[in-house]
């Protein structure tokens, strides 16, 4: 049998196919996709596996990386879902356009801290509560653009992008001082859309008041759980020298973080206050579709990055500062905003002649490398693009950041209204974020 070494374009029609599925299943074949959405995920992503399996000479180690990302994916997103899912947080008071913007604005700083999967999952019940009555449909998407996503834009812990950078050797206080302004800029301009939006979407339906006062907070052992993730974050060989890897050692598909972070969601769960867990009605099912799916697209993306790492490597010479933040943004949207951006970083570094695997080279072209091309930019403005573009451009839809696919389920079991994928897209992320996301381009990345 003939080993290939580049996919066929082709192969990239089950990830396209399960968009597609995802996109307008809730919509025209509603009770088909609800019974039978992780069978058509899983095939899918089977079809692509298979191929990967039998037919690509390198497939089979990759198919082992794919799992180990997905791995530590599920194991991030489940340990912050329990965790959270015990920790009962109540603001006593109404929400309105003020108190709505203000505690998107502390989300937006809270999700530096412990990312924006922690901040969501630790935010999005009580921004509902405060609301109930007059939750509409924006509520749920700019918490999606500032919390979930552009928020966590600036140290490494905020989101998945920087955090692979910081792996491999960006500073860990390079992120910082370098998209501060873009971020300001940004999350101001989001919450001054939003008050306008939410001053105009009046009181609603008032079911309840409550007295103008405090934060009580139920379930705080939680917080060490919490704590706990967060430091295991980084127990990588990567950060720590000598750290000890499973994969390496035992050849599992999982490392000491990823145990970690499971046998604390098992933990966490069983000594969780269960008035937190009822007060937060509680349940596995947006955990499961988001699994289930998840494990579909890392799998059927596989072809859809390799095509884009290769065109990355054996184009970088030819792509501008401009390209660099268009196509990483723009694929940033619909793939997993994480691998787009190793991708579009190795192809930059490429550029300038330098590898991606040596942290030497990696924070040289941090700290700033001249180009080889005359009148051309520094080798950081080149990373600042792909680290803005990777963050900032996850919003555009459900799939592009982890949790905004959770945040979207958490909301539908709460029977919130939640827009579609195709409404999120068209009514929001298009109208709202791109004309955004062109300004910054021509303020700083317009070369």
């Amino acid at each position: 049998m003939i080993r290939y070494n580049i996919p066929p374009l082709w192969l990239v029609a089950p990830f396209v196919m399960l968009l597609l599925m995802i996109a307008t299943g809730p919509l025209f074949f509603y009770r088909f996709w609800e019974r039978h959405y992780a069978k058509v995920s899983v095939g899918l992503g089977v079809i692509v596996a298979a191929y990967y399996g039998f037919v690509m000479e390198h497939g089979v180690s990759l198919l082992e990386r794919t799992l180990e990302e997905y791995l530590s994916f599920l194991a991030l997103i489940a340990s912050l879902f329990v965790v959270s899912g015990g920790i009962l947080i109540r603001i006593e008071r109404r929400g309105g356009p003020l108190t709505n913007a203000l505690l998107l604005f502390v989300g937006a700083l809270l999700s530096n801290f412990v990312g924006t999967t922690g901040a969501s999952m630790l935010l999005i019940r009580p921004y509902m509560r405060i609301n109930e009555g007059r939750l509409k449909a924006f509520h749920l998407v700019f918490f999606i653009f500032i919390v979930s996503n552009i928020g966590g834009a600036l140290t490494p812990v905020g989101d998945p992008p920087l955090f692979l950078g910081f792996l491999k050797g960006v500073p860990f206080f390079w992120v910082l001082p370098k998209i501060w302004l873009p971020w300001v800029i940004t999350v101001a301009a989001l919450l001054l859309i939003f008050i306008i939006l939410d001053a105009r979407a009046g009181k609603g339906d008032m079911k309840r008041t409550e007295a103008k006062g405090g934060v009580s907070i139920t379930g705080k052992r939680n917080f060490f759980f919490l704590a706990v993730i967060i430091m295991a974050v980084f127990l990588d060989p990567a950060v720590i020298e000598g750290f000890p890897s499973l994969q390496e050692l035992f050849h599992l598909p999982f490392g000491i973080r990823e145990l970690i972070m499971f046998m604390v969601a098992i933990t966490a769960y069983k000594v969780s206050n269960h008035e937190a867990l009822k007060g937060n009605e509680f349940n596995f099912e947006p955990l499961q579709e988001v699994g289930f799916l998840f494990v579909g697209i890392f799998a059927t993306m596989i072809p859809a990055l390799e095509l884009i790492g290769n065109y990355a490597a054996t184009h970088a010479s030819e792509l501008s500062l401009s390209r660099f933040y268009w196509m990483t943004g723009a694929l940033s949207g619909v793939l997993d905003n994480a691998p787009t951006y190793l991708n579009f970083f190795a192809g930059a570094l490429g550029k300038f002649g330098l590898d991606i695997a040596s942290p030497a080279d990696v924070r040289a072209f941090a700290s700033g490398v001249n180009s080889p091309v005359q009148g051309d930019v520094s080798s950081e403005f080149y990373l600042i693009a792909i680290s803005v573009a990777s963050v900032f451009f996850g919003a555009m839809s459900y799939i592009g950041n982890a949790p905004n696919f959770m945040v979207k389920n958490i909301a539908a079991q709460s029977d919130v209204e939640v827009p579609g994928f195709l409404e999120y897209i068209c009514k929001y992320s298009l109208p709202i974020l791109l004309p955004l996301f062109a300004l910054l381009w021509f303020l700083f990345f317009n070369v």
